[in-house]
């Protein structure tokens, strides 16, 4: 079936404005794979973990890897009966062998249901059969928590960190012809959850071998979040051992650092935009340095993905506004010095008063806090400290602040803790943006959504069910609140909250 020319000249279009880091030769292979992310283009190709898994699958000498991304459009493909297709070939994504999707946040599920379904390919994976469909497999972040709802729309997840994962795969694809019993012998691996063999069991994460890392761009384009800037990993993980987060130092074995030498090795001498990208980037003890030959050396722009507010010193946010940098962004987490010390973040006020004193000291516009409220425990004095403290800051320099519910994740010591509430959460935040609002720009997450985010990250295999029933009832909060409770699987949140110390 042909493809609509509006799609078509859209996607020629994207892809006219891309510059290849790491071009992929001109190949023809046994395997050709379709790299799916469940969000649009701009989002996808924001994603490092993306990048790179395209980039590992192009090195392989048996495997072309082509790309495709959740339309922004999707009702116009419908109207134009278009098939989801790629970027390079412009190939029907249900023509190829393997579907692998890289998936990030939790509500992205809906995005895969869709793709799935613009792509002609069956939705639940007991509806496929090996002659007429591809293998469809998913990896990214959110296997690093849980991937369980996934389990019914996919034949294999590839857990934790998947630079080596990929080669197993593919060895074992060349191998075995046989799908079922290849999901056997897969399931049998370090790092693989077969849902179909394993249910609602999850088997241990993978770490890559460290001769394959770090991940870096393999294409800039101005048509992201992050406008041409080619990403890098100066370090992977984190050493500290914050309560709420994935990420921490008994994640992978904690934090990895990359030398200098080898960070900028791997720069292109023609890219203008650096992005540092990992969990603790500003915790590596020579990220001054490497922003120091980056700003002052090789005069590129940068930006960093993550800050600690401890450890900021002035020659760090010196590199910072040389380097571009109009907001400093730094989290805060917890709403008060009580639940912060219950979480391990282990981040005061006075570093936070320090990051907005810097900020104004290398004229910023404006200093982000992050913060979560509904954290266990909290109480209505936790959130006046926050009032209070954000306007004492305020006073320093322009502040804004991002608000979001906390969300239990599987893998993590608070794994289990109770969502507050979403009436509860809103009281909070009206409360919050009725003492700020004139004050301080506060910009909050729909409660009512991180419902949602709590009901799938604390689900297991069945939850995916009730995540089709939400999409086929058109998606919206209704929707899944509908399928949850139809389906029986709503999480409760009324349970005891754990006493803090």
């Amino acid at each position: 079936m042909a493809i609509a020319w509006e799609i078509l000249d859209k996607v020629r279009k994207l892809k006219q404005q891309e510059a290849f880091v790491s071009p992929t030769k001109d190949k023809k292979a046994n395997i050709n794979i379709v790299l799916a992310y469940p969000s649009p283009y701009h989002i996808g190709m924001s994603s490092l973990g993306y990048q790179t898994i395209y980039r590992l699958f192009n090195l392989m000498d048996d495997v072309v890897c082509e790309r495709t991304f959740l339309p922004e459009n999707t009702d116009l493909y419908r109207s134009k009966k278009t098939k989801l297709f790629t970027f390079e070939s412009e190939r029907e994504v249900q023509n190829f062998q393997i579907v692998a999707f890289s998936v990030s946040y939790e509500t992205e599920l809906l995005g895969m249901i869709e793709n799935l379904e613009l792509s002609n390919i069956p939705i639940l994976s007991s509806e496929r059969n090996q002659k007429y469909h591809p293998l469809v497999v998913a990896g990214g972040p959110i296997t690093f928590s849980n991937p369980l709802p996934m389990g019914p729309f996919v034949e294999v997840v590839l857990l934790g960190e998947a630079e080596d994962l990929i080669h197993t795969m593919i060895e074992f694809y060349k191998e075995i012809p046989d799908r079922e019993e290849l999901l056997k012998k897969l399931s049998t691996q370090y790092g693989f959850y077969v849902p179909s063999i394993h249910g609602n069991y999850l088997p241990p994460i993978a770490k890559a071998d460290h001769a394959l890392l770090p991940a870096y761009s393999a294409i800039i384009t101005p048509n992201t979040e992050l406008s041409n800037m080619f990403l890098i990993e100066p370090e992977r993980g984190c050493s500290r051992g914050c309560t709420f987060c994935v990420m921490r130092r008994s994640t992978n074995n904690g934090m990895r650092l990359f030398t200098p030498e080898l960070v900028l090795s791997k720069v292109p001498e023609f890219v203008k935009k650096i992005g540092l990208v990992g969990a603790a980037v500003s915790d590596h003890p020579k990220i001054v340095a490497i922003l120091e030959e980056l700003v002052l050396n090789h005069k590129k722009q940068i930006g960093i993905s993550s800050l600690r507010a401890d450890r900021l010193t002035p020659r760090f946010v010196e590199m910072l506004a040389l380097g571009g940098y109009k907001t400093l962004t730094v989290a805060s987490d917890g709403p008060s010095e009580r639940i912060r010390e219950f979480m391990e973040k282990k981040i005061k006020e006075k570093h936070l008063i320090r990051s907005a004193e810097l900020a104004k000291e290398y004229n910023m516009k404006t200093l982000k806090l992050y913060q979560m409220i509904g954290i266990p425990g909290e109480t209505d004095e936790d959130i006046d400290e926050m009032i209070d403290f954000s306007l004492r800051i305020s006073k320093i320099m322009k502040t804004a602040i991002g608000i979001s519910p906390f969300v239990a994740k599987k893998n993590t010591p608070l794994d289990k803790s109770p969502f507050e509430g979403i009436k509860s959460i809103d009281n909070k935040l009206k409360k919050i943006n009725k003492a700020l609002g004139r004050y301080v720009d506060v910009r909050t997450t729909s409660a009512k959504w991180t419902w949602i985010e709590y009901q799938l990250a604390q689900g297991d295999y069945e939850s995916g069910f009730s995540a089709l029933k939400a999409y086929r009832l058109g998606g919206n909060f209704s929707a899944w609140k509908e399928a949850f409770e139809s389906t029986g699987k709503v999480i409760n949140h009324l349970q005891k909250q754990p006493e803090l110390v």
